[in-house]
C-alpha cells in the first residue's frame, strides 16, 4: 500500500486540495525509493561484470608465457640430469607432443630439451655440407622410400577416325633410404659439472654439433652405405654420352689431373649444359676450397673470369651465374678425380632423419669423467640420377 493510500484512508476529513497535495507527495517519495533501489542494483551488476572480466582476462595469458611455463621445467630437470645424473625430474615430467616425451627409450637415455636440440640443428645447417642444398625430410620410420618414374609414357599422332595403338608404359623405381645411427661421446669432469658458472647445455650442443656435422658431411659425399649414408660419389659413373639410370654422368676436362691447357674453361661450360634444362634453374656447384682456387682463375674466350664473388652478405660466390657450395669433403684435383659436381641437389639427393636427439649420461665408464652418449638417426642417398653431373679431371 502506498503512502498516498494510507493518508487518504486515515484522513477522510481532508479537503480535495489537501488530498491531492498529500497524494503527490506520497508518489514522489515512493518514486525516489524506487530510483535508489534500482541504482544500487545497477552498481552491484556492474561490479559483478568487472570481476568476471578480470577473471576471464587472467585465464587468457599470452602464448609466450604458456610456452615458457611448459619448457622451463624440462630444461631444469634435464640440466640436473646432465650435472648429477638425477633423473627424478625427468621421470615425473609430463609434456605434450610426441617429440617432447621424456620417458626412457628401449636403449636408455632422454630426449634433449628443445633449447639444446635447436642449437645443434642450427650449427648443422651452417656447416659446409650437402644439407644446405639437398632435400631434407623428417621421418618416424626406420627408412624412407622414394618412388621415381625413370621413363616416359609413350604417345603418337592419330587421325579422327583412326585406331589408337597401345603406347609404352613408364617404369617406376623404388629407392629406399635406410636410417643409420650417428653417435658422439664427449666427456667432462664431475668437478667441471659441479661449477654452476659452466654452461653445460651450450658446451654439450657445441661438441655434439661439431662431431655430427663433420661425420654427416663426409658421408653425404663419399659414404659407402654400410652403417652410414650413401654418398653421391660412390655410385657408378659413366661418360655423359652413354649415361643411364643408376649411374652419374661426367664430363672430362680433356687433360689428366687438370684442366685442358688450350681451352681450360670449356669443361665448365660443357658441364653446365650437360645438365637438363629443368634442373639448371635450381642447380649449384659443389667443390672444395683447393679446387675452387683453381676454378676461379679460369677465364672465357674474351678474358672475363667465370667466377664472381657475391656482392651481398651471406650469399655464396657464383660460377657462370650458379651458386658454389664449398664442401671440404669433395676430393682434390688429381688424376681421374671427380672434384666438381653440378646439379639440382634438392631433386637429386635426399637426406632423411628422425627429429629426436638422445643423450645418455654415463658416470661410471671413465671415472672421474662423465661421458655423454648422444645419438641421432640419419640416412641419405641419390634419388634422381639425372639431376647431378660430375667433372672428371681426365683425358676421357
Amino acid at each position: 500500500m502506498t503512502t498516498a493510500e494510507m493518508t487518504s484512508r486515515s484522513g477522510e476529513d481532508l479537503s480535495p486540495a489537501q488530498e491531492v497535495k498529500t497524494a503527490v507527495a506520497g508518489f514522489v517519495a515512493d518514486f525516489k525509493g524506487f530510483r535508489d533501489e534500482m541504482s544500487n542494483r545497477m552498481k552491484q551488476q556492474e561490479h559483478r561484470m568487472t570481476m568476471l572480466d578480470r577473471k576471464t582476462s587472467a585465464g587468457h595469458r599470452p602464448a609466450l608465457a604458456t610456452q615458457a611455463d611448459q619448457e622451463a621445467p624440462h630444461q631444469k630437470a634435464f640440466n640436473a640430469y646432465l650435472r648429477s645424473g638425477d633423473d627424478d625430474g625427468l621421470r615425473g615430467l609430463q609434456l605434450e607432443g610426441k617429440a617432447m616425451n621424456s620417458s626412457v627409450a628401449a636403449d636408455g637415455g632422454y630426449l634433449v630439451d628443445p633449447q639444446t636440440s635447436t642449437a645443434v640443428q642450427g650449427v648443422l645447417r651452417s656447416a659446409a655440407s650437402l644439407r644446405q642444398i639437398a632435400n631434407v625430410v623428417t621421418v618416424e620410420a626406420t627408412s624412407y622410400d622414394v618412388l621415381v618414374d625413370t621413363s616416359d609414357i609413350g604417345s603418337g599422332w592419330v587421325t579422327e577416325t583412326g585406331s589408337v595403338a597401345e603406347t609404352g608404359t613408364s617404369t617406376m623405381d623404388r629407392i629406399s633410404i635406410p636410417l643409420f645411427e650417428l653417435a658422439a661421446l664427449p666427456k667432462a669432469s664431475q668437478r667441471l659439472l659441479d661449477d654452476s658458472a659452466f654452461d653445460i647445455e651450450g658446451w654439450l650442443a657445441e661438441r655434439i654439433a661439431d662431431k655430427f656435422a663433420r661425420s654427416e658431411a663426409a658421408a653425404f659425399v663419399s659414404g659407402d652405405g654400410t652403417d652410414k649414408p650413401t654418398g653421391f660419389l660412390t655410385h657408378p659413373t659413366v661418360a655423359d654420352a652413354t649415361w643411364a639410370w643408376d649411374s652419374l654422368g661426367y664430363i672430362a676436362t680433356g687433360s689428366d689431373g687438370g684442366f685442358d691447357l688450350n681451352d681450360p674453361s670449356d669443361a665448365i661450360v660443357d658441364l653446365v649444359y650437360a645438365l637438363g634444362a629443368r634442373y639448371r634453374a635450381n642447380a649449384s656447384f659443389v667443390m672444395n676450397s683447393k679446387t675452387a682456387g683453381a676454378v676461379r682463375k679460369l677465364k672465357d674466350a674474351e678474358g672475363r673470369f667465370l667466377w664472381a664473388d657475391s656482392l651481398a652478405a651471406g650469399e655464396p660466390a657464383r660460377l657462370m651465374g650458379y651458386p658454389v657450395l664449398l664442401c671440404e669433403d669433395m676430393p682434390d684435383i688429381a688424376s681421374g678425380s671427380l672434384s666438381v659436381a653440378f646439379g639440382d641437389f634438392h631433386a637429386g639427393y635426399t637426406i632423411a632423419e628422425r627429429p629426436d636427439l638422445r643423450v645418455l649420461r654415463d658416470p661410471f665408464s671413465a671415472k672421474p669423467h662423465v661421458l655423454f652418449y648422444a645419438t641421432k638417426r640419419v640416412g641419405g642417398d641419390v634419388t634422381d640420377f639425372a639431376a647431378i653431373k660430375l667433372l672428371k679431371f681426365g683425358a676421357s
